[in-house]
C-alpha cells in the first residue's frame, strides 16, 4: 500500500481557494466605495442642513424685500386693473426668481470713481447640478448614477452612450425632462422645487426686469444664501473626488489579487466588511505587486477633515445680523 506523507495529506485537506472574476471584483469594488462614502458623507449630509435653514430664512428675507418696493395693496390694484382691462390694466408674475442690488462705488484703474452695482441672483427653483447633489443618495438608492458628469472631469471627449444613458436615466427622475408615458398625478423634485415658493410680483415674467433695492447687511445674507447652495455642489464634487482617488488605486489592486482571501486579507486591514457569501461566481486573473499590506496604506487617508462650513456659523450666531 502506498503511503501518504503529511505535506500530501495537508493538501489535500486544504480548502480549495475561491478566485476572482470580474463579477467578484466589481462586488468587493462596491463594498470599498460604499465604505469610503460613508466616511465623508456627513459633510455633504451637513451642506444640505446649511442650505434648507438659509433656504427657510431666505423665503422669509425676500418676501420681505419685495412687498416693501411692491406692496400686497399696490398687486391686489393692478390684478382688479387687470380683471377690467386685461393686459391693458398692468402686468402680475408669480415668479420664485429675484434680483437684489446694491448701489456700490467702484474706482477704475486710473483711480477715478464710478458708480456701479452689487448684484445677487436669488432663486428658489433647482438647478440640475445641485439636484443631482442635494437628491444623490435618493438617485443611488433607484439605482442611478448621480456622478455621471463629475466622471467625465469637463472633459466632454470622454461622453460615451452610457453617459447619455445616465444622464437621461436621472434627468428623467428629478423631473428635468418627461414623457408622455409617464404618470403626470407623481410629482418629480423639479416640479417640487418649482412650485414649493413663489411671490407674485409687478411686472413681466423676465425675472432680471425687476431689481429690488437692499441694504449691505441683506445683500451680505442673500450672498451666503446663494454659496449655502454653492456648496452643497461643492461637497458633491469633494466627496466624488475622494472617493474615486481611492477607487482607482483600489481598481488597480484588485485587478493583480486572484483569490478572494486576498481581497479579504485587504478589507480586514482597511475596516471593510466582506465575505465570500457576497460572492457569487469564480474566475481568476494573475497575481501582480499590490499586496494587501501595500495597498492598505496606499489607500489611507493622509488628509485632515476640513470641518468649517455654513452651519457652524449658525450655532455660533454669526448669522444673526444678517437675518434679523
Amino acid at each position: 500500500m502506498q503511503k501518504i506523507n503529511n505535506k500530501e495529506r495537508g493538501s489535500m485537506t486544504k480548502e480549495k481557494r475561491t478566485t476572482l472574476n470580474a463579477e467578484k471584483r466589481k462586488v468587493i469594488a462596491d463594498q470599498f466605495q460604499s465604505f469610503y462614502e460613508d466616511k465623508v458623507k456627513d459633510k455633504l449630509i451637513q451642506a444640505k442642513q446649511s442650505y434648507d435653514l438659509m433656504r427657510e430664512k431666505a423665503k422669509e428675507k425676500i418676501e420681505q424685500v419685495v412687498r416693501y418696493h411692491q406692496p400686497q395693496e399696490d398687486v391686489d390694484t393692478i390684478r382688479k386693473m387687470i380683471s377690467k382691462y386685461n393686459r391693458a390694466g398692468g402686468e402680475l408674475y408669480e415668479d420664485n426668481c429675484f434680483y437684489v442690488e446694491r448701489p456700490i462705488t467702484k474706482v477704475d484703474d486710473e483711480g477715478r470713481e464710478y458708480d456701479s452695482k452689487d448684484e445677487v441672483h436669488v432663486r428658489f427653483d433647482m438647478g440640475r447640478n445641485f439636484a443631482r447633489a442635494y437628491y444623490r443618495d435618493e438617485l443611488k438608492s433607484k439605482g442611478l448614477n448621480p456622478d455621471f458628469k463629475l466622471s467625465i472631469d469637463n472633459d466632454y471627449s470622454k461622453r460615451n452612450p452610457k453617459y447619455y444613458a445616465d444622464e437621461s436615466a436621472v434627468n428623467s427622475y428629478l423631473g428635468f425632462q418627461n414623457s408622455s408615458n409617464e404618470d403626470q398625478s407623481i410629482q418629480k423634485p423639479y416640479h417640487k422645487w418649482e412650485n414649493d415658493f413663489k411671490l407674485w410680483t409687478i411686472g413681466s415674467s423676465y425675472c432680471h426686469s425687476r431689481q429690488f433695492k437692499v441694504d449691505e447687511n441683506t445683500m451680505n445674507f442673500f450672498k451666503m444664501y446663494i454659496a449655502s447652495a454653492d456648496n452643497v455642489i461643492r461637497e458633491h464634487e469633494q466627496m466624488y473626488n475622494y472617493v474615486e482617488k481611492k477607487m482607482k488605486t483600489l481598481r488597480l489592486g484588485l485587478k493583480s489579487y486572484r483569490y478572494f482571501d486576498q481581497a479579504k486579507a485587504l478589507a480586514d486591514k482597511v475596516g471593510v466588511v466582506l465575505n465570500e457569501t457576497m460572492m457569487n461566481e469564480s474566475s481568476s486573473l494573475a497575481l501582480s505587486i499590490y499586496s494587501p499590506e501595500n495597498l492598505a496604506s496606499l489607500l489611507e487617508d493622509k488628509e485632515k477633515q476640513d470641518n468649517a462650513d455654513i452651519i457652524a456659523q449658525f450655532k455660533r450666531g454669526e448669522l444673526n445680523q444678517a437675518i434679523n
